[in-house]
């Protein structure tokens, strides 16, 4: 091993126990990261419905009268 191997080794394994990024999109690795909460009035900000475009799709999320949650295709 050269010096050079040397001086470089202590930060190739610091970074190799840090933490990083999944290596392909989020919904491959459901499990990496913490769950987040968003606030339904936030999502919705006033509306009672909201368009979703999730790849080619779109899901509608309304909030009926009763003051529940439909998403819907």
């Amino acid at each position: 091993m050269s010096a050079d191997d040397r001086s470089q080794a202590p930060a190739q394994a610091a970074a190799a126990d840090g933490p990083q990024e999944p290596p392909g999109p989020l919904h491959e690795w459901p499990h990496t990261r913490a769950t987040r909460r968003v606030l339904s009035r936030e999502l919705l900000a006033g509306a009672s419905e909201l368009e979703i475009a999730h790849g080619a799709s779109v899901y509608r999320l309304r909030l009926t009268a009763m003051g529940k949650l439909i998403l819907t295709k």
